[in-house]
């Protein structure tokens, strides 16, 4: 028997969430470095009818935090005018080695991080 889908009123099965963190080849103490995070993330703005005429429920990412070994340095609240698969970037300047955790957060309970390692020269 083939599969009819999600039931109504049931949410559909995410798939496995990717996302990228890119930090320069080489980054240098005390010198600012561009840091580009993307999320593979629909944004659904709530607005949308889906082909039955029903309006597809809001599924955005809200917040993204950056911490370097703890202490925030970065993080933006997104608004639902955001694309999908949001691609931000900002600079950084970090002291010395340390781990960069990103972390995404939105509605119907998304929540995803990953982390990487800083190494500056």
């Amino acid at each position: 028997m083939a599969d009819a889908g999600p039931t109504p009123g049931s949410a559909p099965a995410r798939a496995p969430v990717r996302s990228l963190v890119t930090l320069p080849p080489q980054v240098r103490r005390g010198e600012p470095f561009e840091v580009r995070l993307l999320v593979a993330h629909p944004m659904e703005t709530g607005h949308r009818a889906d082909s039955l005429g029903q309006r597809v429920p809001r599924d955005i990412v809200r917040r993204i935090e950056c911490r370097l070994d703890g202490e925030l340095v970065f993080a933006a609240d997104l608004q639902a005018a955001i694309a999908a698969n949001p691609y931000v970037t900002f600079p950084l300047v970090v002291a010395g080695e340390g781990t960069l955790v990103v972390s995404w957060a939105g509605d119907r309970g998304f929540a995803h991080s990953t982390s990487v390692a800083v190494g500056p020269l």
